[in-house]
């Protein structure tokens, strides 16, 4: 064993990759083309790892080269830690190139449905190296996730007013009112926000921001903290309850078409103007290092949610 400084010495990738190539090729000749260098250099550093090591690697006579019986053993080691140095490099360029790897989403309940397949297509066809990996939770869980480097990047509506989260909004939306067929504010345009006070609102369970929403604008409309007797754990549980008849709700617009075509009991409304609405955004790590992608992301996915019924908003909004 050679010590230096108290410390074991470690052989240099030079010196391993100049072994491996003479234990390959048996001649330094060939080895040293082999891998680019000067047959001297070869030599000096083949001979400096079996310094570094204390063993003789190689037999050299005028013939030819064979390896000892420690070089047989140490040479496939070598090979190993060559290739793993070589999947290294691999990963480092697939990190340095842009929309490769994985990228962990997460998504709130309320916009998972309505908007996912609008992102999947656009990855799918725009980033195709791009390792999507969806995460459907709570507000509070996504926030954790991505605080804890657990997830990368989350969609979601704000604002969240978070120290070291950074928004990037994509646009605002609608909320509509759904109610059951014989309820006297089904159909109806403009209706004043005031209206909210004595309706019989259903809502989503607690810890789903849509009901924080949906409860900020019964205040904002002046209704009181009145009791919720019946609550649901998605939308679509809420929109059967409506159909019911048991109550009304409000729904994003994103959600409309596809939560409203599950009964025909069902009844919309829209708000005067400026009508109740929600804002979706993404949100990452302050100081994320694909923060550049993310913002390219942000971008394309703006253009790509044009078509919904949404007001997409510019990169500085």
């Amino acid at each position: 064993m050679v010590i230096s400084n108290g410390k074991r010495r470690q052989p240099s990738l030079a010196q391993l990759r100049a072994f491996a190539a003479v234990a390959e090729h048996l001649h330094f000749r060939d080895a040293a083309a082999a891998i680019g260098m000067s047959q001297p250099a070869l030599s000096g550093a083949v001979s400096a790892l079996e310094e570094t090591l204390g063993v003789t690697l190689v037999e050299r006579t005028t013939r030819k080269v064979l390896l000892s019986p420690a070089g047989e053993r140490l040479a496939a080691r070598a090979k190993v830690v060559l290739e793993a140095v070589g999947a290294l490099l691999e990963e480092a360029e697939a990190v340095r190139a842009p929309f490769t790897g994985a990228l962990r989403l997460g998504v709130i309940p309320t916009v998972a449905p309505y908007l996912l397949p609008t992102v999947l297509r656009l990855v799918h066809e725009r980033y195709p190296h791009l390792d999507l990996q969806v995460h459907e939770e709570q507000t509070a869980n996504l926030l954790d996730g991505l605080q804890s480097g657990r997830l990368d990047l989350l969609l979601l509506a704000v604002p969240l007013g978070l120290p070291g989260v950074v928004e990037l909004p994509l646009f605002d939306e609608d909320f509509v009112l759904v109610t059951p067929l014989d309820h006297w504010l089904g159909g109806r345009e403009g209706i004043p926000r005031e209206a909210l006070r004595e309706l019989n609102l259903l809502l989503l369970d607690e810890g789903h921001c849509l009901r924080d929403q949906a409860l900020d604008i019964c205040r904002e409309a002046g209704r009181g903290d009145a009791p919720v007797t019946t609550t649901a754990a998605g939308l679509s549980t809420l929109i059967q309850l409506v159909a019911g008849g048991l109550g009304c709700t409000l729904l994003p617009r994103t959600a409309l078409k596809l939560e409203t075509t599950r009964s025909s009991q069902l009844l919309t409304g829209c708000f005067a103007e400026p009508a109740p609405s929600r804002r979706i955004a993404l949100a990452m790590r302050s100081g994320a290092a694909r923060s550049a992608e993310y913002r390219e992301l942000a971008t394309a996915l703006r253009e790509a949610f044009r078509p919904l019924p949404v007001r997409v908003l510019d990169a500085g909004s």
